[in-house]
Formats: C-alpha cells, structure tokens, sequence
C-alpha cells in the first residue's frame, strides 16, 4: 500500500533531520530520490547511503530561496529519473526568535523567503511536471506552531510555516482536478539540529518533551513515514490537509 516503486521524487532539506529521514524511506519503499540541500558533503554522503541499499538517488546543492535551485531540481527529476511523481518540500529555518519589536524587516522577510516563498517558487516547477505525469503529491513541512499553539518571540516563524497551510489548501483546490493533491504535513517536536539548536540544554529539551501528551519528541524517522503516508497511494483520497503529527502537543493540557 504504501510502495513507490515506479515513483521519483524531490526531497528538499534532506541532507538532516526530518528530510534526511524521509529522503531514505522513500528511497527503501522503490523511489528514484533527488535530494536537495544547501550542503553538498552531506548530500553525498545520504546518495551513496541510498545506492549502498540498492536504491537510486542524484543531489542537486543550492539554496531554496533562489528559483534556478527549484528549477534545476525539477530538471533533474526528469534528466535522471525521467518525471516527477512527488516533492516533499521541507526545508526550512527558525529565523530569529524573540520580541517581535526587536526584530528587523530583513529578519522578517528572510524567514519568509526560506520557510514561504520557496515552497511557492518549489510549487511553480513541480506542479507542471506533475501534470505531464497525470498525477502527483505534492508535500510541505508546516508546523502545529501558528496553527494550533502559539509561542512568544516566534511571529516570523509561525506566520511562514502557517502560511504554508493556505498554501496547501489553495493548490488542492486549483490542482485537485489534475490528480493532483496536495497536504502539509506538522510535525510537533522532533529531535533535529534544529530542534536542538531550539533547545539546547537538558531542561529546555524536557520541557519540550512534557508539552506533549505522549511525554516524549518524535524521532525523524516517526515523520518520514507520515511523509511517505501522504506520498503513497495509501493517501488516494487525501488533500488539502494540515496533518498533525505532533504527538498530541496541540491538545495537551498537563
């Protein structure tokens, strides 16, 4: 049910984290992978992991707040793999936390750019490629922070990663009738750099752990099968959807 073979996909932010993790299940369940990242060692090194499995995988190095980067990963889908079936657009940035006064413009329109306006310029290539294939799923990282909990000193971050979420909702409805869906995908903690960079002593880390209802963060790999969930066909009837997988943090009270 969940089998990709035959499939190709983009996997952005892939080279830790949450994109790492799903870049190799995808790649486990019988897709052809192009994996994007800025960094290019780590890429390499997730390929060779993926062909030592017997899987196929190509990396493209690049930022993806800059257009020739999306279009380029979408090049090499069809160059490598020969389409593209499913792109899971998941990477990101914290931004700048803190007071929302002390915050600068600049600040403020970098994390959009990384966390919002990639995922649109991501959407702009993807999209058609899809339509060539008759099909797709197309797969954002939002985050339950700005939808369902508020945080103090997070606006820049919790208004990108919301806005992913309307995102998700206007090209399931303009796409929908292509064969096309499209769903978001919010996580709730998780233990990645990022994450640790977050919260990075032990106190921080289990305060986190306690805002959940199972008491504990996920690990990448719990993610990755939500993302390969939604990349499936197990998710036939499945778009539009903000999908929480976070642990029970956005209904927790204890």
């Amino acid at each position: 049910m969940h089998s990709m073979t035959n499939k190709v996909a983009i996997v952005t932010g892939a080279s830790s984290g949450i994109g790492r993790a799903s870049a190799l299940l995808l790649a486990r369940e019988g897709a052809s992978v192009v994996v994007g990242a800025r960094g290019r060692e780590g890429l390499a090194t997730l390929v060779a992991e993926i062909a030592q499995s017997g899987g196929r995988a190509f990396c493209v190095a690049g930022d993806v707040g800059d257009e020739a980067f999306a279009q380029e990963m979408v090049h090499a889908a069809i160059r490598e793999f020969g389409g593209l079936d499913v792109a899971f657009n998941n990477a990101g940035t914290i931004g700048d936390m803190g007071p929302t006064p002390a915050v600068s413009a600049a600040s403020w329109r970098q994390t959009l750019e990384t966390n919002l306006t990639s995922a649109f310029l991501a959407a702009k290539y993807q999209l058609p490629a899809m339509l060539l294939r008759g099909r797709g799923s197309l797969i954002f990282t939002s985050t339950f922070v700005g939808y369902t909990v508020g945080f103090p000193g997070a606006a820049a971050y919790a208004a990108s990663k919301a806005g992913l979420v309307g995102l998700t909702q206007a090209l399931a409805a303009e796409f929908g009738p292509h064969a096309i869906r499209v769903n978001a995908i919010l996580p709730g903690g998780t233990d990645t750099p990022m994450a640790r960079q977050m919260n990075s002593t032990p106190e921080a880390w289990a305060g986190v752990e306690s805002l959940h209802a199972l008491k504990r963060t996920a690990t990448p790999q719990e993610i990755a099968k939500s993302v390969l969930y939604l990349a499936s066909d197990a998710s036939s009837f499945t778009t539009g959807t903000a999908m929480l997988v976070d642990g029970g943090v956005s209904i927790n009270r204890t």
